[in-house]
Parts: C-alpha cells; structure tokens; sequence
C-alpha cells in the first residue's frame, strides 16, 4: 500500500493543544493547497458547498491503542474514538468551502494542524454522507 500526500494544509494550529476538539467546532480559516500535479483534480469544486478532507495526523502516536476522551476518565479502544494517535493516524473533517483561488481551497471547520499532509477530498452529500437517527457517543 502506497499513499500519496495531494497537498498540505495550512491552518492556525501548530500543536495539538491549540487545535478544537473536532474541526466543526472551529470558525478559523485554512488553507488546503493542493501540489501542481494534482490541481487539474479541482475542476468543478468551487461549485461544492462542503467538502471531506481526509487528512494525516503527522504529530500524531502510532503506537497507541487504548486512550482516554475529553468525555471521561475511562479507558477506551482508540478504534471507538477520535483519536489523532492510532495506528494509521488519518482524520476525516467535514469542511465548509469558502473560496477557490487556483491550488488553494479556503475552508472553515478543519482541525488539522499546520503542515498536516493532505490525503484526498471528497464532495460531501447530505443525502448520502448524513445518517438520520440518534447520535453516537464517544
């Protein structure tokens, strides 16, 4: 298996400590600039509304397995949290598009910290990305 970084993020973050517990939460600016080869992918994006951002915690532990959450003491399977530390530390954000200038996505709602390597983005659909019922808790 081989994965390719398409671009890098920029954003206000640069420790984990200063970043919001999830991206949704955040009303900062980022930057998703993608590498030359990759920008002809682009075509038709500005026309999107929001967008999935998968995305590699660079900072992040490989070695964990077991962590606790912002919700409790306890100890849980890091593969039932949102940990940025796990085996293959990949994020998933859901991001409002604000602007397209060339290589670079303006976006509002990422956590990723500044310098985190950009692994794909994808257009999110309500009808098909949205599970209506009650939510899951971590």
């Amino acid at each position: 298996m081989k994965l390719v970084s398409i671009g890098v993020i920029h954003s206000q973050y640069s420790k984990r400590e200063e970043a919001p517990r999830q991206g949704r939460l955040s009303d900062k600016e980022a930057i998703l600039e993608i590498y030359p080869e990759f920008e002809e992918g682009l075509q038709d994006i500005k026309n999107k509304k929001h967008l999935i951002v998968l995305y590699w915690c660079h900072l992040g532990r490989r070695d964990v397995l077991k962590t606790t959450t912002p919700f409790g003491p306890e100890i849980k399977g890091v593969f039932s949290t949102r940990s940025p530390s796990r085996p293959n530390p990949i994020a998933f954000c859901v991001v409002d598009l604000l602007k397209v200038e060339g290589n670079k996505l303006y976006v509002k709602g990422i956590d990723a910290l500044d310098g985190s390597p950009l692994l794909d983005i994808k257009p999110y659909v309500y009808d098909l990305d949205s599970i209506k019922g009650p939510d899951d808790t971590l």
